[in-house]
């Protein structure tokens, strides 16, 4: 693995159903310099907690269904192959989070690279289906103890495992930084952020702290209908995370050895004559 950050700007559902829309998501990464787009696949019916299912949701489309709502929101075959072409002729990698089994089967035709969202890393058969399934594998770690995650690495062998905090925007006194350390002591494997916090700040200080994979979700406009609109990093703040990434690394590179750069010396000859 390369010490290179890769950045991942997470359209998520943010699209709203919308192909025009998660197009404009697509350009606006692509401008901004990101490495990958990312959506979300799941089957609603199998997704979707009972308990959920029949709750009544107001929505830009009227009143329905909580279930409704989430077949509302999923792209089909037809979409996503257009999706699959825009992003290739953009040249753009992208992959989605799996929710469920069947759609594990639905990705594996779009590439080799997937995520286990925090909501499902409970899911043992999932996350053992999900690693058969393709060649490199993300979990994230959001609303899990612990021994839920200890777990859930012995069953997914992941080869990226994301630190976040799945609260929705996350209070910065949230975050628990410290414990992208603990997980790369740990685990000894590729470490990751995924945050949902306003503003950058702390996510660059990710970078300090050694991840190899940032996962901002990405919006045109954080007043627009959504549930995840308002965690979300607008087309301007992509573009100031992916410059302030790229210096980060740059201003990290060097070793424990004392070099003077050019500058120094410049400034030494004419300072110590």
């Amino acid at each position: 693995m390369s010490d290179k950050v890769y950045i991942i700007a997470e359209i998520g559902i943010n699209h709203n159903g919308d192909l025009s829309i998660a197009k404009q998501l697509i350009d606006t990464a692509v401008q901004s310099g990101c490495d990958y787009v990312k959506f979300q696949k799941r089957r609603p019916d199998i997704s979707v907690p009972k308990s959920q299912k029949q709750l009544i949701k107001e929505t830009p489309w009227g009143q329905m269904s909580y279930i409704d709502y989430k077949h509302k929101l999923e792209f089909s075959q037809a979409e996503y192959d257009e999706i699959d072409a825009y992003c290739r002729s953009k040249q753009i990698k992208w992959f989605a989070s799996v929710w469920d089994k069947p759609s594990a089967d639905f990705m594996k035709q779009y590439g080799s690279l997937s995520k286990i969202p925090s909501a499902m890393i409970t899911d043992l058969e999932l996350l053992a289906y999900a690693r058969k399934s393709f060649d490199q594998l993300i979990i994230s770690t959001g609303m899990s103890t612990e021994a839920e995650i200890e777990t859930a690495v012995q069953h997914s062998d992941p080869d990226i495992i994301m630190h976040t905090n799945s609260t929705y925007p996350c209070p910065v006194e949230d975050l628990q930084l410290e414990y992208i350390s603990w997980l790369q002591e740990k685990y000894k494997r590729v470490v990751g952020y995924s945050g949902h916090e306003y503003g950058l700040i702390t996510t660059f200080a990710t970078v300090a702290l050694g991840v190899r994979w940032i996962e901002r979700h990405i919006t045109l406009d954080r007043t627009m209908w959504g549930s995840d609109q308002m965690a979300s990093v607008e087309p301007i703040g992509f573009i100031k995370l992916v410059k302030g990434v790229r210096a980060i690394e740059k201003a990290l590179t060097g070793n424990h050895a004392r070099t003077l750069s050019p500058g120094e010396l410049a400034k030494k000859e004419s300072l110590r004559k």
